[in-house]
């Protein structure tokens, strides 16, 4: 049975009026699993999602997974077998690709502020950096010679155009993230005098958007803009346009049409083939590939009413599961999926669910209809797979993490 909630996800159902995720209650999961609160990933999930994608794509792109997304180690493991390649931002996460043994071209390091010891973890590993700045190339170059390693580097560019209607803005303008367009062709000259040779192009300009002409305005332009930067120069082995394929999270929001995506990249792929025969076109996708596959759980432990209106006071909160609280990129706040996991169906009232922090901010559901719940009862938010635990402030206020688990 589907859920009967906005943000459904094929995969999940209902047994004995209690979710399940992989099959599997999730009382049971959570008695598993040492209690609340709990992430839960469903393998299947993924699996499902990315086979969707090499279904719909043309089979010459490339996969990659943003391990920013979620970075839970059998997370990382599973992905690693089912796509192309794994993009880190921190040596923190290099570690965690590595443990994968991927070969180490299909290992990339991109972010700003990039530290020496880092940019030698990285050449060491022979893993591609992509640079993004003139200082960081400095840096690397240094590294290499020191190490005697030659490095693969890719840049970063900074377009001077963005995704529009994207969650997070990552191009256009002045931004910290990569080189901007105008002055790549001096650092291109400055890799020649290094004798240092261009591995890629890395150009993401967003994340988070359920416009298809906007995802394909964007990656059109950020391929013509590599045409541009190279001219007649040799072609770069790889291009990676970036992702930006958003999921619903909000009421009114629709799941986004692969198929207009996947034309846009059957004409980009050939204009590519023809311009630079060789060079692999990259997607980098990390919420897109699991943020629907993951649910959080947390406990009522106190219902109370104050001047008419009634809490849920939860063992979870803003320090598990910030982009639920809406402190992690909303302008104005609005409710993820939330359920009652042991109560799906029953009589409905109105109620806001929070944590035990000692703040306003700490909301899970703010005025939601919800199954009526008591103490005891499992709040569970849906589309938790991506940013939730890792991009939570778990040290505050000292409260104890929560779980993860794949099934």
């Amino acid at each position: 049975m589907k859920l009967p909630v906005h943000g459904e996800i094929e995969g999940f159902g209902i047994e004995d009026n209690c979710l399940t995720v992989g099959g599997q209650k999730i009382t049971d999961l959570v008695r598993a699993h040492g209690g609340t609160p709990l992430y839960i990933y469903d393998a299947n999930l993924v699996r499902r999602r990315v086979a969707t994608l090499r279904k719909a794509f043309p089979p010459a792109i490339k996969l990659h997974y943003a391990i920013k997304a979620n970075p839970m180690q059998e997370v990382v493991q599973l992905l690693a077998s089912l796509v192309d390649g794994l993009d880190v931002a921190s040596a923190g996460e290099l570690d965690i690709a590595l443990r994968c043994q991927l070969p180490p071209l299909d290992i990339s390091f991109a972010g700003p502020g990039k530290r020496p010891v880092e940019l030698e973890q990285a050449l060491r590993a022979g893993i591609v950096v992509n640079v993004e700045s003139e200082l960081e190339l400095a840096r690397l170059s240094e590294v290499s010679q020191r190490v005697g390693k030659t490095p693969c580097v890719a840049i970063r560019v900074n377009p001077d155009f963005e995704l529009k209607s994207s969650g997070m803005k990552m191009s256009g303008g002045p931004k910290p993230f990569g080189i901007d367009a105008e002055r790549v062709p001096a650092v291109l000259a400055d890799m020649q005098r290094r004798g240092i040779a261009l591995h890629g192009l890395h150009i993401f300009s967003g994340s988070q958007n359920l416009r298809v002409d906007a995802i394909a305005d964007a990656q059109t332009k950020s391929v013509e803009l590599a045409f541009s930067l190279i001219g007649n120069g040799a072609p770069p082995r790889f291009l990676n346009i970036g992702g930006g394929l958003g999921i619903p999270y909000f009421p009114g929001d629709r799941p986004l049409p692969l198929a207009p995506i996947a034309d846009g990249l059957t004409t980009l792929l050939g204009r590519v083939a023809d311009k630079w025969p060789g060079t692999e076109l990259v997607i980098e996708l990390g919420r897109y590939l699991v943020g629907e596959a993951g649910v959080y759980v947390c406990e009522v432990v106190d219902k109370k009413e104050s001047r008419g209106h009634v809490f849920l006071v939860t063992d979870g909160g803003l320090h598990h599961h910030l982009s639920a609280s809406g402190n992690f990129g909303q302008v104005l706040r609005k409710n993820y999926p939330v359920l009652i996991g042991n109560r799906v169906f029953g009589e409905m009232e109105t109620v806001s669910v929070v944590g035990p922090l000692c703040t306003p901010l700490d909301i899970l559901a703010d005025k939601m209809a919800l199954p009526s719940a008591e103490v005891g009862d499992l709040v569970v938010v849906l589309q938790s797979g991506a940013y939730g635990r890792s991009a939570s402030p778990l040290g505050f206020l000292g409260h104890p993490p929560p779980g993860e688990v794949l099934v």
